[in-house]
C-alpha cells in the first residue's frame, strides 16, 4: 500500500524534519481506516481518518554542531590595529593583524626567553625589515643581536649580526645564516670580507690580521684552499702560491715593500740567478738537437 504522506530524505549531518509514513507506524495491518461511503469507491477501498497534517507524527534529528570555540575564533578574527594579543603560552604581540595573522608593523615578545622582535610582519612571520633584541642576564637591559631583512621568518638578504662575545657581521644573509658578501670583525682584531656560503667563508675573500698582514684567494668550507697571496706586511715579504685546507703547499715568496715593514728580515732573499746562463742554454740546445738526430 503506497502512503499518502510525503517523506523527506536528508543527510544524515543535516537538520532533518522529516515525516515518516504512517504505514511505517501502524504497520500494514493496523492501519486505522473506514469503508468508503461513496459508490465511486471500490468495495475494498479504504479511506484513511484524518486529513490534518498539522497532526502528523514527526521526527526531528539533533543538528552536528561544531565546537564552540570554531564560532569563538571566527568572532575573534583580528584584522587590522590591535592592542595587546596574549597567547595560550605567555607570548605577546602588538600590531597590526590581516586575516587573523600578523601583518603589517608589529612586535613580538617571547615569555620563554623574553627576546623581542620589532618590525615587519607578513602571513604570521618576520619579513621584511626588523631588529631582533635579547635581555642581558645579568643587566637585564635588552640588547641588539641583528638589525636588517627578513624573508618568510629567516635572516635574508643585508643585515647585522651582533654576538655576544663582541664580534660582529655585516653583509648578506641567506636562509638564516650568513650567505653572499659580508665582512666579519672577530674580537682578536681581525677581519674577513668577501665570499660566504653556509655561514663560513667559501669563493674570494681577505683575511685581514691585527698586526696588518692579510690574506688574499680562495676559500673553502673557511679555509684558505685554492691559489692565494700572503702579504706579511710586518716583515716586508709576500707569499704566492697555493693553499689546501689552510696550509700552504707551494709557492714563492719574495721581498715586498721591505723598506716600509716595521720588523724586516735580517737579510733580503736573495736573487737566484744561473752563473752562465748563455752556456746553460746552448747545451739545452745541443742536447735537443742530438734528440732529432
Amino acid at each position: 500500500m503506497t502512503s499518502l504522506f510525503p517523506s523527506f530524505a536528508t543527510h544524515k549531518n543535516s537538520l532533518i524534519v522529516g515525516v515518516i509514513p504512517a504505514f511505517h507506524l501502524y504497520g500494514a495491518n493496523h492501519w486505522p481506516t473506514t469503508p468508503c461511503a461513496t459508490s465511486s469507491c471500490h468495495p475494498t477501498e479504504r479511506h484513511f481518518p484524518f486529513t490534518d497534517t498539522s497532526n502528523m507524527p514527526i521526527v526531528k534529528y539533533p543538528r552536528a554542531r561544531e565546537p564552540l570555540y570554531y564560532e569563538w575564533d571566527r568572532k575573534a578574527q583580528k584584522c587590522g590595529l590591535r592592542h595587546t594579543v596574549f597567547a595560550v603560552n605567555g607570548d605577546q604581540y602588538t600590531g597590526e593583524w590581516l586575516n587573523n595573522l600578523k601583518h603589517g608593523k608589529g612586535t613580538q615578545i617571547w615569555k620563554s626567553t623574553g627576546a623581542i622582535y620589532s618590525g615587519d610582519w607578513k602571513f604570521g612571520k618576520q619579513d621584511g625589515y626588523g631588529s631582533y633584541s635579547i635581555p642581558d642576564p645579568v643587566t637585564k637591559e635588552y640588547k641588539r643581536v641583528y638589525t636588517g631583512w627578513w624573508k618568510n621568518g629567516q635572516r635574508t638578504g643585508q643585515g647585522v649580526w651582533f654576538y655576544p662575545n663582541g664580534e660582529r657581521y655585516e653583509g648578506e644573509w641567506s636562509g638564516g645564516v650568513r650567505g653572499g658578501w659580508g665582512r666579519m670583525y672577530y674580537r682578536d682584531g681581525s677581519s674577513y670580507e668577501g665570499q660566504w656560503e653556509a655561514d663560513q667563508p667559501n669563493g674570494q675573500g681577505m683575511l685581514r690580521l691585527a698586526n696588518g698582514n692579510r690574506y688574499e684567494g680562495g676559500w673553502k668550507d673557511g679555509k684558505k684552499h685554492g691559489p692565494g697571496r700572503y702579504f706579511y706586511v710586518d716583515k716586508g715579504q709576500l707569499l704566492e702560491g697555493t693553499w689546501a685546507e689552510d696550509i700552504a703547499k707551494c709557492g714563492i715568496l719574495v721581498d715586498f715593500d721591505r723598506d716600509k715593514a716595521p720588523a724586516p728580515t735580517k737579510y733580503p732573499i736573495p736573487k737566484i740567478e744561473l752563473d752562465d746562463p748563455a752556456g746553460v742554454l746552448a747545451a739545452a740546445q745541443a742536447l735537443l738537437d742530438d734528440s732529432d738526430n
